[in-house]
C-alpha cells in the first residue's frame, strides 16, 4: 500500500484589513443597490411603463376575473333568486354565510332567505359560494371591495345590501353570465 502525502494550507494566513472587515463585498452589494435606485428614481430602464398607481385618483385596473363583493340576484317580481338550499353556506371555507329560512306558500318556491347574512370580516373571497349555488342566486362581479371600516356591523352584508348591490361596471365573466 502506497501512502500519500496531504499537503494543507498554512492556517495562519494574514488578510489585509480591507478583507477583514469586508469592504468590497459591502460595495459591490451598496453598487446593486444604486444601480436600481436611480434605474427607478428617473426611468432608466428601456420600454418598460412605472408600476406605481396614485391609488384614489387613478384606481389600479382590475382583472376581468376579479372576485368583489357579493350580490343576491332577483327575480322579475323583485323577489331573491335564492331558495335558501344552504349550498352556499356549507361550501364556504369560512362559514361566514349566515341563512334563516322561511316557507313561500306557492307551489313554483318551496323557502327563501328570511336572513342573508354575509360577515366580510370572516370572508376569504374564494367564490365558492358562486360555484356552488344551483339557482346562480349570489355572485361576485361587482367590482367592489370593501376595505376597512371603524364600525364592524357595516361589514356584515345583510339581505337588503346584497340585493340593491349593483356591480361597478361589467366584467367579460359578467357578460358571459347574462
Amino acid at each position: 500500500m502506497k501512502m500519500i502525502k496531504v499537503i494543507s494550507p498554512p492556517l495562519n494566513i494574514q488578510k489585509r484589513w480591507w478583507e477583514k472587515v469586508y469592504i468590497l463585498e459591502i460595495f459591490r452589494g451598496l453598487w446593486v443597490t444604486v444601480t436600481h435606485l436611480f434605474e427607478n428614481l428617473f426611468n432608466l430602464r428601456k420600454g418598460r411603463v412605472g408600476i406605481t398607481y396614485q391609488w384614489p385618483e387613478t384606481p389600479k385596473p382590475l382583472p376581468d376575473t376579479f372576485r368583489g363583493e357579493h350580490r343576491l340576484m332577483h327575480r322579475e317580481d323583485g323577489t331573491p333568486r335564492c331558495v335558501a338550499c344552504y349550498c352556499c353556506a356549507t361550501a364556504c371555507p369560512a362559514d361566514c354565510i349566515e341563512i334563516i329560512a322561511a316557507d313561500t306558500g306557492h307551489d313554483g318556491v318551496e323557502k327563501y332567505p328570511v336572513v342573508f347574512n354575509i360577515d366580510i370580516l370572516q370572508c376569504v373571497f374564494c367564490g365558492l359560494c358562486v360555484e356552488a349555488c344551483p339557482c346562480d342566486a349570489i355572485r361576485m362581479d361587482t367590482n367592489k371591495f370593501s376595505g376597512a371600516d371603524f364600525e364592524g356591523p357595516k361589514l356584515i352584508l345583510n339581505i337588503d345590501y346584497l340585493m340593491n348591490n349593483h356591480p361597478e361596471g361589467v366584467g367579460k365573466v359578467s357578460e358571459a353570465i347574462y
